[in-house]
């Protein structure tokens, strides 16, 4: 009941913000589903289908209302290698196959959805929490540049290749200066962002980002002035054909192609696992960002699930699959989209666009959705980073260049993953080396080590070298109040540790260990019953290991 009412909440509680913020990402999703879907090797229509069914799945049932969910260039570079891997099977079969690839693709899609749905039932999506501050700040800025690269690839050439700027620089200038069709397009590109610069300082009622792409189609259309639009960028990669098409129909075909994947069973799974996985750590880190910006919490395990159910749909439906989408979901936010109409609105206008729209959406100058991205890029990019990179601790510099440039590199989950294993072993490291241990001879002449720091895989290698095991006295205490257990590392070496007090015949003690450590210590020997002190000052933290888990036979710690 509860469900049902935020749902319904998150329709109407700003329907007209969120309608007219779904049309302006509807328009940016065109050129973006279909340069990804040339990236990918597929017809723009499959592309065009993917951003819809991505996005009105995850509208409607995502975690994160305000969120868009389309093709995207992350994954489509993974598809690259399935396709055509596929092609060239089919082509080299006795009865050649056309397009074997796409067919491999919507069959790889069903396992990417199953897969991301049983991250989200298996409550995954939680894990995002783990991404340190600077790998999220590395993130947005190698994202900011990736989009703003992306966008160059729009533009007319500036200068002629077969001229150097090197081997003849006034030449090369001459050419620069002489391309109208460059300076048109950098002139609209200007008015696009100028407009949606200055708007919102009048009124924050229409999103400036539509007013702008309005503004310049209608003097681009209406004042006869020719340069790039949709439709030409459309009729390059597809030998004259246009925007328009149906509805997405059902893909009965692809169960007739299961048997041309004898041998190829691997490719297809591991491509699934990739995807699946790159989907699902852009999703919540574009989550992650979106719940910054707007000041809310969303569910990053019922993302994975919706997101999942929209990659088996995009396999059974013919669209190419995709995830989140963090240019579209920041203009969506900046332009007032929440709730989950807007994220619906964009989907079916996109679908609108391809069955009804297609002659004057094509009419659309690229110029404008050039300047929207840009001002995307400038939104995006954390400039704070200039700033801080100064203040903060050197390893956290490096974690954030690190991931920024691994962004533009590979691609956002490659550097994602890297910089977290990157953040994860500098703090394992400074913690390996805080361990110590402040020794002090009781009146009773019992030596006593007070251990300080945690003690986990990284630090026991410093925790052995603080005991002199032969020289000690009989008596030996080791109190462990200030230090904690971590990990079953650590509960080895305290075994190996109690063992080698016991071969020289002395006596040891442990102090204030906690429960579950001295319950594991009890179950490996009854003998340790001897060794720990009971004390009311205990600590009373859990151990990072399982208890049920971690069994070895008595005879091999010796006691």
């Amino acid at each position: 009941m509860i469900l049902g009412q935020t749902t319904r909440k998150n329709f109407t509680q700003n329907p007209k913000n969120d309608i007219l913020s779904g049309l302006t990402v509807a328009l940016a999703l065109v050129p973006e589903a279909v340069a990804f879907a040339f990236v990918a090797g597929v017809d723009p229509l499959v592309g065009l289908y993917g951003a819809f069914m991505m996005g009105i799945v995850t509208a409607l049932f995502g975690g994160r209302p305000g969120m868009i969910s389309g093709a995207t260039g992350a994954m489509a570079v993974v598809m690259v290698h399935l396709i055509q891997k596929g092609n060239d099977v089919g082509l080299a079969m006795d009865a050649p196959i056309e397009n074997l690839g796409l067919q491999w693709l919507f069959i790889t899609l069903l396992f990417v959805g199953g897969i991301q749905i049983l991250a989200g039932v298996f409550k995954l999506g939680k894990f995002v929490r783990l991404i340190p501050h600077p790998v999220m700040m590395g993130f947005v800025n190698g994202l900011a540049i990736v989009i703003f690269l992306a966008q160059l690839k729009l533009f007319p050439n500036a200068v002629p290749k077969d001229i150097s700027f090197f081997g003849n620089t006034s030449e090369w200038f001459g050419a620069l200066f002489s391309n109208a069709a460059f300076w048109k397009m950098m002139v609209f590109i200007g008015l696009t962002m100028g407009i949606m610069y200055g708007l919102p300082k009048l009124t924050k009622k229409i999103p400036s980002a539509l007013i702008a792409i309005i503004v310049v189609a209608s003097i681009t259309i209406f004042g006869g002035i020719e340069m790039s639009t949709v439709g030409s960028f459309i009729a390059e990669g597809t030998d004259g054909k246009g925007l328009e098409g149906t509805l997405p129909t059902f893909q009965d075909q692809i169960f007739g192609f299961f048997g041309t994947l004898s041998g190829h069973w691997g490719l297809i799974l591991s491509t699934a696992f990739i995807l699946a996985a790159v989907g699902l750590i852009e999703s919540l880190m574009t989550l992650n960002l979106i719940d910054d910006m707007t000041e809310t919490r969303g569910n990053g395990n019922r993302e994975c699930i919706a997101q999942g159910g929209a990659n088996i749909l995009n396999g059974f439906f013919g669209g190419m699959g995709g995830c989140a989408m963090i240019g579209q979901s920041i203009i969506n936010v900046d332009s007032g989209g929440r709730g989950r109409l807007s994220g619906a609105v964009a989907a079916i206008a996109l679908l609108c666009f391809v069955l009804f729209g297609a002659p004057l959406i094509e009419q659309i100058p690229i110029a404008a959705l050039v300047g929207v991205m840009f001002m995307v890029v400038i939104g995006t990019f954390a400039w704070s980073s200039f700033r801080i990179i100064r203040k903060i601790p050197l390893s956290d510099a490096i974690v954030l260049i690190a991931v920024s440039a691994i962004t533009v590199w590979k691609d956002l989950a490659v550097a994602v993953i890297a910089g977290v294993i990157i953040s994860a072993l500098v703090f394992a490291w400074k913690n390996a080396t805080m361990i110590r241990a402040r020794k002090r001879i009781q009146p009773n002449g019992t030596k006593t080590y007070e251990i300080w720091g945690p003690l986990f895989f990284g630090s026991i290698q410093n925790f052995n070298t603080k005991f002199d095991v032969k020289n000690d006295p009989e008596k030996v205490e080791i109190d462990f109040v200030e230090s904690r257990v971590s990990d079953h590392s650590a509960l080895e070496a305290i075994f190996n540790l109690v063992n080698k007090y016991k071969a020289e015949g002395k006596s040891i003690k442990l102090k204030h260990l906690s429960e579950d450590c001295k319950i594991l210590l009890r179950k490996a020997s009854p003998k340790f019953e001897e060794v720990i002190i009971e004390d009311i000052d205990d600590p009373r933290y859990h151990l990072a290991a399982d208890p049920e888990k971690f069994t070895k036979p008595l005879s091999e710690y010796n006691i």
